[in-house]
């Protein structure tokens, strides 16, 4: 029988949920367990597709086209969990689905009600989740308990721990210790009020996760567990991690998390082997070098817009031994004036996906300075879009070259709707979503990156590569090393005479891992080590010139 974990958050917002419980699956995936995890998300949005990044962060895409909370990037970097549809919920859509199922008539008629309408419902998103092959269910549920918009899929956990028996389910309850300076000591009045709210709705926590900035001493977790009614050693500190997110599952391991779950649901204990994590820490905390990437995009003040982004340039240092320092350069600062003054001293230049015209002049100016004075350079998505109008205004020489997304009547779109997308007028869901096949051209960056011709990556787009000026592209030097199976669509353009330019359609920031860097983050980030080197040597050279 499937075993479930429902991680709830109290206090504050923001404390961690979705690391946590990306954290607990990585745990007992180290065991030999089958997990699966999803998000509930209490805001009233179908999904995320259609949030401003500035309220909600990035958009991650699962393989079958799901637009989602960025904590599912979480999930997938700990563990090996597929993701999909079910993995994200949103209050949207399970009122969704619920009103289209009454317009059908399947309630014969019934009152419609958020119990047991919106709760059976809930239950059972959670059940599809669940199959055959699947040890445990981690359910993160966002929000904060004592929101109102929290209450449905809190009173659906308890019904459904009603449903599946105690024994089957097992409640984490995430919450917050603060330090208050003045009095010298950290409280737990907010914990002990966080776990009463929970108590007053029928949820009694198993285990508490208690985040904090400071240590805790022995007496305070005496007085949690007396007063929240549990156990000792299920009271878990879990203190800002040194180096990074990536000791989470260590922290959690420590206090003896993964056995407390074992033990709860009489589950047989796997080897629990984390050698390969291990050495990933070690690459981590030692690395033999250091270099700078600038990042350039529009949300740059916000680290959650780029989550992914810079969590991949880690996971490239991390295969190189080598620590990436992010250079955040807003996009804006660049549409006029010299880019050198802010992209001076960089190892490498990246330019993240995006939308819309804000930013973009400043985008082609750093992919300019990239492509003039040999920076390795990495454009995703709209950064692809940048780097082939750059080429084609300043290599080519089409004036005003751009994009029908930014300019509809340019006399040079180079960039151009997806022929798919004609006449789609909603916003939400509809742009090309998901894994598609990519074929790779022999001989290229991109081949030698991922050392075989064919891939599947993640997309999410509308615009695309203007083939009527493709000929004309290859000719001036743009090589084309990435193409739909049937070659219609591009999907990676490249510079030959370069140490490290190339660009893609589609987002590999999704599919890289801290144990396993995608290739083309693997390789930038090499490229970038090596012009790192260079400038290293030419600068012991100079001193040594100097000397003599």
């Amino acid at each position: 029988m499937t075993k479930y974990i429902f991680v709830t958050g109290g206090v504050v917002s923001s404390l961690g949920k979705g690391l946590t419980a990306a954290a607990i699956g990585g745990l007992l995936e180290s065991h030999g367990l089958k997990v699966a995890l999803q998000k509930f998300d209490p805001y009233i949005n179908i999904d995320p597709g259609t949030m401003s990044p500035y309220q909600h962060g990035e958009v991650y895409v699962t393989d079958d086209g799901a637009e989602t909370d960025l904590d599912l990037g979480h999930y997938e970097r700990f563990t090996s969990a597929h993701l999909s549809q079910h993995s994200n919920y949103t209050t949207g859509k399970i009122y969704d689905a619920v009103i289209k199922r009454e317009r059908r008539g399947d309630y014969l008629g019934q009152t419609v009600q958020v119990i047991p309408h919106i709760t059976n419902e809930i239950k059972s998103c959670i059940s599809r989740v669940a199959s055959r092959e699947v040890d445990v269910v981690i359910s993160e549920i966002g929000g904060t308990v004592g929101d109102i918009e929290s209450l449905p899929f809190l009173e659906a956990l308890r019904q459904f721990a009603h449903d599946e028996g105690r024994e089957n389910v097992l409640f984490i309850h995430l919450t917050l210790l603060p330090y208050i300076r003045a009095a010298g000591e950290i409280k737990t009045k907010p914990t002990q009020h966080s776990v009463g709210k929970l108590r007053e709705i029928g949820i009694v926590p198993d285990v508490l996760v208690c985040r904090t900035e400071h240590d805790v001493e022995d007496d305070v977790r005496d007085k949690i567990a007396l007063f929240c009614n549990v156990q000792k050693s299920a009271v878990l500190i879990e203190k800002d991690v040194e180096y990074s997110i990536y000791e989470v599952p260590l922290v959690l391991r420590g206090q003896g998390l993964d056995d407390l779950i074992l033990k709860h649901f009489g589950l047989k204990h796997g080897s629990g082997n984390m050698d390969r994590w291990l050495e990933m820490l070690d690459r981590l905390r030692n690395p033999q070098s250091e270099v700078e990437i600038a990042v350039v995009g529009k949300y740059i003040e916000l680290t959650d817009s780029y989550k992914s982004i810079y969590e991949a340039l880690t996971h490239g240092g991390i295969e190189n031994r080598c620590r990436v320092r992010i250079r955040r350069v807003k996009a804006e600062d660049l549409s006029s004036g010299d880019a050198a003054r802010h992209l001076s001293g960089v190892d490498g230049i990246l330019v993240p996906g995006g939308f819309g015209d804000r930013g973009l002049e400043g985008k082609i100016r750093a992919i300019q300075f990239a492509r003039e004075n040999d920076v390795p350079f990495f454009g995703i998505c709209y950064g692809m879009h940048a780097a082939v109008i750059e080429f084609a205004r300043n290599v080519l020489g089409l004036e005003g070259a751009s994009s029908t997304e930014v300019v509809k009547d340019t006399p040079h779109p180079v960039i151009s709707l997806l022929e798919e997308q004609e006449g789609v007028e909603d916003m939400g869901g509809t742009m090309r979503l998901g894994a598609y096949p990519c074929a790779v051209v022999p001989g290229t960056i991109a081949a030698r990156a991922y050392g075989r011709e064919s891939v599947s990556e993640r997309h999410r787009h509308r615009f695309e590569y203007n083939n009527a000026y493709r000929d004309r592209m290859v000719d001036a030097g743009l090589v084309i090393s990435g193409t739909s199976p049937d070659e219609s669509l591009v999907e990676v353009v490249e510079l030959a005479d370069h140490p490290f330019f190339l660009a893609c359609q589609y987002h590999p920031e999704f599919q890289s891992r801290p144990i396993e860097a995608h290739p083309f983050f693997r390789d930038f980030v090499a490229a970038a080590r090596g012009r790192e080197k260079g400038r290293a040597t030419a600068a012991r050279r100079r001193t040594e010139e100097v000397a003599e």
